[in-house]
């Protein structure tokens, strides 16, 4: 089942510049998994030691946040949209 991945400008260093990849995923941790697989090294820069999701990203299945969701195991399916998005703090 193919899911479209939105890369944030600030990981597309590690994507060759593709704002957006296609890729094999049943679920988040197979798609952070899958991201690894393809681009060496982008599992590291999103996830911490334990394979967690660092706390400065969030990540959007359709538009909707997986923390409201079953988080990392959020279950995906064809067509589906993964977006990354940056945290944004300040003040």
């Amino acid at each position: 089942m193919a899911v479209q991945v939105l890369i944030p400008p600030a990981l597309q260093t590690l994507t060759s510049g593709e704002a957006s990849v296609s890729l094999e995923a049943n679920s988040i941790d197979g798609l952070l998994a899958a991201l690894e697989e393809r681009f060496p090294g982008f599992g590291g820069r999103i996830c911490d030691e334990s394979g967690k999701l660092r706390r400065f990203l969030n990540l959007y299945v359709n538009s909707e946040d997986i923390r409201f969701l079953d988080n990392q195991a959020t279950a995906l399916a064809d067509g589906d949209e993964v977006s990354i998005v940056p945290a944004v703090a300040g003040g």
